[in-house]
């Protein structure tokens, strides 16, 4: 188990263990010396004179959740139960409810539920708070401790308590946990547009997004209007299907950059020929919670102005994590690098700019909904972005087009205003022959 992961954060604790010999203390200067010499005296006076009797594992573990916690939010190291959880992240398939958490200030803080979950369909949100678990606060808890509280058997009840910015009280919602069997990518047709929904990046999602290309181009007699890529509250996963994805629409170039912390340690990632969606045009739908390995995608897609990207920005993590096992049930999950779009934009803490930005003014709660991304985490990596030339300054005026409420939208039948903005945007930008032979609905099972 050695592979490039790029998650928001980290879903389990952070653990590590460093081995320290005679030959190492002898090669290290007198700085390192010192420091150590300062973690041993410490660690002997709690072991000698703490009010309870302490295991070594138990200090050990704490000393090494400190040192890995002080470098940035997602670099840990598992073992034991913790090592399964992680494991669900390339696997794709665990139990629970199918929300993507974070912590901080003592505060469990929702990054973005799962389609399709119980938490999606109870309706949590990302920026919702959760304050109680079946009536029990949950504040100053750990993540890992906020978790494991979460997950429990298939069909077992739980409740939360969701503090939401802009309700006047808290609120609880009912769940059911179920076994959470990530279905990376869905796709359907509508109106001759092929909309494909990618959820998530676990190890097979590149072959499920490329089938699905190929299904929406045999339903539609090989004449779609275009493609809309739907990486809305994708929380990311595996470099490699970032890579392939990207891959599948670009006839080549380069596709991502890593670099590490020596200059010349930079890993470059190219696209090969044959663009599946034979250059038709292509909307990538982008929010708050689009982040990591959805962001690769959406920047390699835009610099190479090979789709627009449209929604809100996203959610800006852009370092890459090295998972390497150490046990049999142990794993370091390390940030060893930053990636950059083909034209060296890092989006870490500044995520992607869509071209075109676009509200999602069918969530009642949009305008007070807080968006939490990479740059609200505490002791974030900074970006090293190259310096653009700015060419234009933003515009903040008040677009009429953006001023219905929710309320009006449901009253014409628009339930995702971004979805139904992407379909309008892209007929238009659709060639009138293919205008003529697209029809037909058609969903994948």
């Amino acid at each position: 188990m050695n592979r490039k992961l790029l998650p928001p954060l980290a879903l389990v604790g952070a653990l590590a263990l460093v081995p320290v010999t005679a030959s190492s203390f002898a090669a290290a200067d007198t700085t390192n010396y010192q420091e150590l010499e300062k973690f041993m005296s410490v660690y002997e006076r709690v072991k000698a004179n703490y009010v309870e009797p302490v295991d070594d594992h138990t200090l050990i573990k704490g000393a090494i959740d400190g040192m890995l916690a002080a470098l940035d939010p997602h670099s840990s190291y598992v073992e034991a139960s913790d090592f399964d959880t992680l494991r669900t992240t390339t696997d794709g398939n665990y139990g629970g409810l199918g929300i993507t958490v974070s912590t901080e200030d003592g505060a469990v803080k929702v990054i973005a539920p799962t389609e399709d979950t119980p938490a999606w369909r109870a309706g949590i949100k990302s920026g919702d708070f959760i304050t109680h678990i079946n009536g029990e606060l949950v504040y100053g808890l750990t993540l890992d401790e906020a978790v494991e509280k979460m997950r429990g058997q298939p069909g077992t009840s739980i409740k939360l308590t969701i503090v939401r910015p802009g309700r006047n009280k808290p609120f609880d919602v009912a769940l059911v946990r179920e076994r959470i069997e990530l279905r990376p990518v869905k796709w359907e047709i509508k109106d001759g547009i092929g909309i494909i929904n990618i959820n998530t990046f676990s190890g097979n999602v590149a072959d499920q997004t490329k089938s699905a290309l190929l299904s929406i181009d045999k339903a539609t007699g090989g004449k779609p209007l275009g493609y809309i890529v739907d990486l809305r509250s994708n929380p990311g996963g595996l470099l490699d299907q970032a890579v392939e994805i990207s891959d599948a629409f670009l006839e080549g170039g380069e596709i991502v950059s890593q670099r590490g912390r020596d200059r010349n340690d930079i890993e470059r990632y190219y696209a090969r020929p044959g663009d599946m969606a034979h250059g038709l045009p292509v909307i990538v739908l982008v929010d708050a919670g689009t982040a990591s390995a959805s962001e690769i995608v959406a920047g390699a897609l835009q610099d190479h102005r090979r789709a627009i990207v449209m929604g809100e920005k996203s959610f800006g993590k852009g370092s890459v994590q090295t998972v390497v096992q150490t046990g049999p049930q142990a794993a370091l999950r390390l940030t060893t690098a930053r990636y950059y779009t083909p034209s060296g934009r890092s989006v870490q803490a500044g995520g992607i700019d869509p071209d075109i930005v676009v509200p999602q003014l069918s969530d009642e709660d949009y305008k007070d909904r807080p968006r939490i991304r990479e740059a609200d985490l505490r002791r974030h990596l900074l970006a090293q972005a190259k310096v653009e030339d700015k060419l234009l300054e933003n515009d903040d005026t008040p677009d009429p087009r953006f001023a219905m409420t929710s309320a009006e939208l449901e009253k014409k039948g628009i339930k995702d205003f971004q979805l139904d903005y992407a379909m309008k945007t892209l007929k238009r930008l659709a060639a009138p022959p293919y205008i003529a032979s697209a029809a037909g609905t058609k969903k994948s099972k």
